[in-house]
């Protein structure tokens, strides 16, 4: 029977009106009361200088807020094992969908996480050994380098009806290799710069930062254990007492009526200084580490991490180990290869994680490859991998920044990814600079007009033809293309590369002029990092800044990470005849209420903290006798909350006038920092404020050289033009300055261009052209001449 159409169409139904993401009342950092309505189901782009409260709108106020409802449906016992989240400030957010972040954050720098242990690679894979792997060694277990093996026989009591001992044995298999316990490399340690063995104990033989001969945990602790003499030595010390000193097992002692736990000096020196991360330690205490530690290829595993029982199993004579250290385009191949319907969805699961790397641009890493030296846009595109073949839909996925790192050849795949997630019926918020994905927005939401405390406005909401008629900055720089050079300056010398093999670089030979605007360019994966990082020598003269992030809690900020604080310090004590340590929040004058925090936490348990500002001191930081010493007419709590182009002007003349302090504000504000406020904690700035921070910081080393890892990471196009100036006079200056960058404002303005390449991993590792940019431009054949001529509209 044909069926009746009702001829009046329905009336919309109530769930589809809600179709926009709301937030009214946003206050969240520099945010004024920004209230916006974006579409769901479509790709929206938050653009802006940097600085200008991006960030805090999508990340810290509407995925925060998201991720905080999701956790609240979780029972009260669950939420105590998961990450408290505060109530971003906002006043409403309707409409709110599961938000999915795709970060910048560095992956763990662990040593014993890789690509394929980050993913689910490598699990898919242990798997796929320990089903079809001849000799079959044992369970997926067998073939993790993270787990070791296991034996234990003994008693036990079953307490069933009548007790009764029960003879057990435990086994279990794991693939770690017993020398290096999973870590590919062993350390040795030089024991000439731990002591010197003329002296004995009691004359300070100890050479170890921050071993002080007072010290009754250090020095004291192994000069009173009782088990060495003080007062002989070291080179005259026995068998014994050598081997007690250096490898003694942990022991209670008693030193100055305390009860403390001795143990060997190497045992010792490993637990402080070995097990921490090497970027988080303070300058000096890394140099010592440096000095006295050398990592090389563990030689019983030959650096693959895994036992020999792990190493012989096979498929098709390939290990697991052969199989990581493939290159992941040609470990996809291979694993197309394998017909075995015993394990076929497996092999469907793997090939789908391994293509995905291959779609993304990351063909060309290994599995093996450790997590932590993967740059912020590897690391995020490596965390996309799991999202790319989701069935989720109207899911909202929020990007920051996905084509950091990426050269213009790659930014368009990277665009098509965005398009299909959004076409899956899912609502994209991506925070980006770079023109050529602000062009494929359905939603533009510009922030501004200026940044920190001038920022934090929304400019313009509309269309991608609306933003450039908008009369924004964004709009106005949208279309800007920088030019040649006329003339381009000449080398004074040159850093001579020669037979340069680090990672896939094929014996390359290369000449890097100096005194000059030098830009190493290629794809993602061509080899620019292995040439720079790995092949110029980082000793005197040589100033190398990369994209590892700023570690710092809330109490830093820019006046203690650029050393400002203590030249202002000074000269505040001096002024006033008093103690320096009194004008630092983090030593005697800090408030005795909040510990010079300047708020005081409430833990709530499994419900997000309460920071509340601390009456006593107001927020100041400081105690009220210290904020009564004035210098310049200011107090300290005034000074740290000038801006610091305020401070550059204070500190410059007058009665405050301090060169020192001076000297680094002006630094700061030539790398484009001079909203940001002195006592502003690390915590709040951006990923391109802190990378311009490092910059400034460095700038006043006593360097020749200095290496740039994409200083226009996170920089707006309106940005991107004061970088090139200070570029210039740096230059200028008499420093050179070798970029590693793919953006082509940098390459049009360099005076010599290497482009390494053609392709990505085993495809690239060659200079394929060293000149001029024009000469890149008119000769078209790399794939960054063809962009660069495209760019400039040669």
């Amino acid at each position: 029977m044909a069926t009746k159409k009702d001829p009046q169409s329905p009336a919309p139904h109530a769930a589809d009106s809600h179709d926009l993401i709301r937030v009214h009342g946003a206050r969240e950092n520099n945010l004024k009361d920004v209230s916006i309505e974006i579409p769901k189901r479509r790709l929206t782009v938050f653009t802006g200088v940097s600085g200008s409260g991006k960030s805090s709108l999508v990340f810290s106020t509407i995925a925060a807020e998201s991720q905080r409802l999701i956790n609240e449906t979780y029972s009260a016992f669950v939420q105590g094992f998961m990450p408290t989240q505060a109530r971003p400030e906002v006043d409403v957010l309707e409409g709110l969908t599961t938000a999915i972040i795709v970060d910048q954050q560095r992956m763990g720098a662990d040593p014993r996480s890789t690509v394929g242990t980050a993913t689910d690679a490598n699990a898919m894979l242990r798997i796929l050994f320990s089903r079809i792997g001849k000799p079959h060694i044992g369970p997926p277990s067998a073939y993790a380098f993270n787990v070791p093996s296991v034996r234990a026989s003994g008693a036990i009591t079953v307490e069933r009806g009548a007790k009764k001992a029960v003879k057990a044995t435990f086994n279990r298999t794991g693939g770690m290799c017993t020398r290096c316990e999973g870590r590919g490399t062993v350390s040795d340690i030089d024991l000439t710069q731990l002591y010197d063995d003329s002296k004995s104990l009691a004359e300070g033989a100890f050479t170890i930062p921050g071993w002080k001969s007072d010290s009754q945990w250090t020095v004291g602790l192994y000069a009173q254990s009782g088990f060495l003499d003080p007062h002989k030595p070291i080179s005259e010390f026995t068998k014994k007492e050598m081997r007690d000193f250096l490898y003694g097992e942990p022991t209670k002692v008693k030193v100055n009526g305390v009860n403390l736990t001795y143990e060997g000096l190497i045992p010792k020196i490993q637990k402080s200084f070995l097990a921490k991360d090497k970027e988080a330690m303070q300058p000096h205490i890394r140099a010592f580490v440096e000095r006295a530690v050398t990592f090389t290829t563990c030689p019983e595993c030959d650096g693959t991490r895994l036992s020999e029982g792990a190493r012989s199993s096979k498929i098709k004579r390939i290990s697991i180990a052969d199989a990581c250290a493939m290159q992941i385009s040609d470990l996809a191949a291979w694993v197309r290869g394998l017909r075995e319907p015993s394990v076929a969805p497996l092999l469907d699961a793997l090939r789908q994680t391994l293509d995905s790397f291959v779609e993304i641009g990351l063909g060309y890493l290994s599995l093996n490859r450790p997590a932590g030296t993967l740059s912020g846009g590897e690391a995020q595109r490596v965390k996309m991998i799991r999202h790319l073949g989701s069935s989720l839909t109207d899911t909202t996925y929020v990007f920051d920044e996905p084509t950091i790192g990426l050269h213009p050849h790659d930014i368009q795949r990277m665009n098509d990814l965005l398009l299909r997630l959004r076409d899956k019926g899912n609502t994209v918020l991506v925070v980006e600079h770079k023109p050529e994905t602000i062009a494929i927005a359905d939603h533009v939401v510009d922030l501004g007009p200026g940044a920190g405390t001038a920022g934090g406005t929304v400019c313009f909401e509309g269309t991608v033809e609306g933003l450039r008629a908008g009369g924004t900055v964004t709009g106005r720089h949208f279309d800007d293309r920088s030019s040649f050079k006329e003339t381009v300056r000449r080398p004074t010398g040159a850093l001579e590369i020669r037979g340069a093999t680090e990672n896939n670089l094929r014996d390359v030979d290369v000449d890097i002029p100096l005194g000059v605007l030098a830009v190493i360019t290629g794809v993602a994966g061509s080899g620019k990092s292995s040439l720079v990082h790995g092949s110029i020598p980082t000793g005197e003269g040589v100033v190398s800044i990369d994209q590892a992030p700023i570690k710092g809690s809330r109490r830093s900020n820019p006046a203690t990470y650029t050393g400002l604080l203590d030249p202002i310090r000074k000269a505040f004590a001096k002024a006033n005849g008093v103690k320096p340590a009194l004008f630092s929040a983090n030593s005697e004058g800090a408030c005795p209420t909040c510990n010079g925090a300047g708020v005081v936490f409430t833990d709530l348990g499994m419900m997000a903290g309460v920071a509340s500002t601390c009456e006593e001191c107001e927020g100041k930081r400081f105690q009220a006798s210290v904020l009564e010493y004035r210098f310049g007419g200011r107090d300290i709590s005034e000074v740290l909350a000038m801006s610091v182009s305020e401070a550059e002007e204070f500190f410059g003349s007058g009665e405050a006038s301090t060169p020192a302090a001076h000297r680094i504000l002006v630094r700061l504000a030539d790398v484009g920092l001079g909203y940001i406020s002195l006592g502003q904690p690390l915590t709040t700035l951006s990923g391109g404020e802190r990378q311009r921070l490092k910059l400034a910081t460095h700038m006043g080393e006593k360097g020749g050289v200095y290496i740039l890892d994409e200083p226009t990471t996170g920089l707006h196009l309106a940005d991107v033009e004061q970088l090139l100036g200070l570029l210039d006079r740096l230059v200028d200056s008499g420093k050179s300055v070798i970029v590693v960058e793919h953006h082509q404002a940098v390459m049009a303005h360099a005076d010599w261009i290497i482009d390494l390449g053609p392709g990505a991993g085993h495809d690239g590792g060659r200079v394929v052209f060293e000149g001029t940019p024009a000469d890149l431009a008119a000769d078209r054949s790399t794939l960054t001449g063809e962009h660069l001529a495209a760019y400039v509209g040669v």
